[in-house]
């Protein structure tokens, strides 16, 4: 090759480099949004996917991040871990996204999570409840802006201590790995106040018939029955029960995502008097819940609930770390995110550094004519319990 000639193709060669990175660093920010938009939880990953486009609606209207516009790449993960993995992997290998979101399994969020890893990339669950996300099973590249079974736990722990002391609990759950955490979570909070377990059964996701177990149910004579099904598995477990009488001696109280504004035309009567923690409310008297509320409802021609807020809220997370860092790099970016503090519908969230798990205030809510209603509060610092992460 003639020196001359050598000389062009290197210098071509160093045009296209500097092009392809004024590109990547000028192009939009991507974001994979993996969430179920079918299946037993597609009502929960369309709050998801509410949440985030009218977040990332508002950001690029304001001159994105850092002056990047934020491009959305949804995938459909079916709440199915083996499903969503190789969505990820899609999203992570051919699509380069920057950042990743969505999951609404737990089981998915831990399979994701380690693809994550494996890929140098970040995520940041929504929905997911389980306590060994952020717990035993936590990730460097894993961070949660929702509340973890254990502060929904707290928040009806300490409701229930004071509207049915010592109460007799029974605990029906979803047999996988979010329903088995969040029973775990409540059934530990409830007894240390004074509460007694007196049966505990999980059923199949994605379940037909309860009345198998209502024989159990009815020989423990419980004064509460604990439930964390979600979905349509919730119209299934609270009409069935309605028919068989269970609910006339029995107060039902259980987790965040088993009765919500997608499912409860479908419950009808049979949720009235529902009890949960949880970590937001329409009800909540701030002037940044007052906007989303308006602003999600002419959107969505729909009400938010939780997964809508917190989804709102994960695009905020995202863009405060980004401009934080100055950087959509990894490495630069996840340090940003420890200890990070932003603005959400619940009000300002704090993220802990050491498990990634995002503090929050907590609520105690019940379902009357149709609509939760504010019953009492946990402060955040109270009810996010101490750090058990030891992988990072």
């Amino acid at each position: 090759m003639k020196p001359a000639f050598a000389y062009k193709v290197m210098a071509a060669a160093m045009i296209a480099g500097f092009a392809a990175t004024a590109s990547a660093q000028d192009g939009p920010i991507r974001i994979g949004v993996v969430t179920p938009l079918s299946g037993t939880y597609s009502a929960l990953g369309q709050q998801v996917k509410w949440g985030i486009e009218l977040a990332t609606r508002e950001i690029n209207a304001s001159g994105g991040i850092m002056g990047r516009k934020v491009e959305l790449l949804f995938e459909d993960e079916e709440a199915n871990p083996s499903v969503a993995t190789p969505k990820a992997e899609k999203l992570f290998q051919v699509s380069k996204v920057d950042f990743l979101t969505g999951t609404v399994n737990s089981a998915s969020t831990l399979a994701v999570g380690q693809l994550a890893e494996r890929n140098n990339r970040l995520i940041a669950t929504t929905v997911s409840f389980s306590d060994t996300i952020t717990g035993e099973k936590c990730s460097p590249n894993v961070f949660r802006v929702n509340a973890k079974a254990g502060q929904q736990s707290a928040a009806l722990a300490e409701w229930l201590s004071k509207a049915k002391p010592n109460a007799k609990v029974f605990y029906l759950g979803p047999d996988y790995e979010m329903g088995r955490s969040t029973v775990a979570a409540f059934k530990s909070a409830a007894e240390k106040k004074a509460s007694k377990t007196v049966g505990e059964v999980f059923a199949p996701l994605d379940n037909k018939d309860y009345s198998p177990f209502f024989g159990q149910v009815r020989a423990a004579r419980p004064d509460v029955m604990y439930t964390s099904v979600a979905g349509n598995d919730t119209v299934r477990l609270f009409n069935q029960m309605a028919q068989y009488g269970l609910l006339k001696n029995m107060t039902v109280v259980g987790a965040s995502g088993t009765l919500t504004s997608q499912n409860l035309k479908a419950v009808g009567k049979a949720g009235e008097g529902f009890v949960t923690g949880v970590g937001y409310s329409v009800e909540i008297d701030l002037p940044e819940n007052k906007k989303f509320v308006q602003a999600f409802t002419e959107y969505a021609k729909a009400p938010p609930d939780l997964y809508g807020a917190d989804s709102y809220g994960v695009m905020y997370f995202y863009k405060a770390a980004v401009e934080k860092a100055k950087s959509t790099d990894t490495d630069k970016v996840r340090a940003a995110m420890r200890g990070l503090e932003w603005m959400t519908p619940q009000g300002k969230k704090t993220m802990r550094a050491g498990d990634h798990q995002a503090i929050q205030d907590m609520y105690a809510t019940q379902m009357s004519n149709g609509k939760f209603k504010v019953m009492s509060k946990v402060p955040g610092a109270a009810a996010i319990g101490p750090d058990t992460c030891t992988r990072f």
